[in-house]
């Protein structure tokens, strides 16, 4: 199972003493893909917002940065808001990150939690679901064709053109990345697609009849469910102990649901509501690394999951606890976790008489 990490890149959202603005984070965040790699992480992702918390808007160029800092690691969107950009663009760019990295590049293609690019893009929120449906299909033909025929209707079409650059890889991975909608798994299982689930709430196996939903899809579709792909991407944190990863998480990790319940006319969240999240059953991956390696281990025996990406910059988390919390994550939890769910080596045959 691979293992990795993902981030928005938060900001403070308003000016003062220890704001941490755009500036500051990004060359923080380059500093945390490195100690990733430097320590053995599988895979980076960066994810697309357009709002004053977060300063990754365009996650591609602080990505293709860190390609030139990094070796081995997988660098992904997490996720790239499709349905108000443009398939042409989104796959030159991860092309060029691909041919820079040495074929390191992915896209995590989603719909986007938030709503803010669609009338910065200029795109009717009443056309969300078609725009993503549509631009989905165009980015395939362009992924799979280097000359391209398509078209639409929300978008003008493509008549015998090229897409250049092609990337490093012969075939540029492109996961589907989801929040728990039903429909949303089965379109990734018909198109054979890679599918990245979501769980920042509730109990997480409650979402495991959402992968048999994906591969039963698949299935019907012709696929062989052996070559699907799944992630579960979560949010938590990692420090010497249970006590200290609970103290330091809670407060930008509250700080920033909070802000976003109020948008969304959430009650707030509380301490207890944290503690009994990080509970066995619960969503949170706090503890110490021997906690959260079994915790990872008990989910992958439910999902059968071939990635987990965990969300630990959550909020205005100071940098120096943030590169800790991955260098614990690198040496002492992917170990762990690695040993466990490892596949078993056939026996060797014995030896003839």
């Amino acid at each position: 199972m691979e293992l990795g990490l993902y981030t928005f890149a938060d900001v403070s959202p308003e000016p003062g003493p220890g704001a941490i603005g755009p500036h500051e984070r990004l060359r923080n965040l380059i500093e945390e893909i490195e100690l990733a790699d430097q320590v053995g992480l599988d895979v980076f992702g960066l994810g697309e917002h357009h709002r004053p918390d977060y300063a990754a808007s365009a996650p591609v160029v602080a990505l293709a940065a860190a390609a030139e800092r990094t070796k081995k690691i997988r660098l992904t969107s997490a996720v790239t808001v499709l349905s108000s950009d443009d398939p042409v663009r989104v796959f030159q760019q991860f092309a060029t990150l691909d041919l820079l990295s040495n074929g390191r590049a992915e896209i995590m293609a989603g719909r986007g939690s938030f709503i803010e690019s669609f009338p910065l893009f200029g795109y009717n929120l009443e056309d969300y679901d078609e725009l993503f449906a549509e631009k989905l299909d165009l980015l395939l033909a362009i992924r799979d064709q280097v000359k391209v025929t398509w078209q639409g209707k929300l978008r003008a079409p493509i008549n015998g053109r090229g897409v250049y650059p092609r990337p490093f890889q012969e075939k540029l991975p492109i996961w589907i990345a989801i929040g728990g909608t039903p429909q949303s798994a089965a379109r990734a299982g018909v198109l054979g697609l890679p599918l990245a689930l979501a769980i920042i709430g509730g109990e997480p196996a409650r979402f495991a009849p959402l992968f048999d939903i994906y591969r039963e899809a698949a299935r019907r579709a012709g696929t062989d469910t052996a070559t699907l792909a799944t992630s579960i991407n979560v949010h938590g944190f990692i420090a010497e102990t249970t006590e200290q990863a609970a103290d330091d998480f809670y407060g930008p990790q509250a700080e920033v649901m909070n802000r976003i319940g109020r948008e969304r006319g959430w009650g707030p969240t509380s301490r207890a509501h944290f503690d009994q999240a990080r509970g066995p059953s619960g969503a949170l991956f706090v503890g110490n690394p021997e906690q959260v390696a079994e915790k990872i281990v008990a989910q992958h025996r439910i999902f059968n999951n071939d990635r987990f990406l965990l969300q630990m910059a959550i909020g205005t988390m100071p940098h120096a606890k943030i590169m800790k919390a991955i260098e614990l994550y690198g040496t002492k939890v992917a170990p762990l976790v690695r040993k466990e769910t490892a596949k078993p080596v056939p026996a060797a045959p014995a030896p003839a008489a």
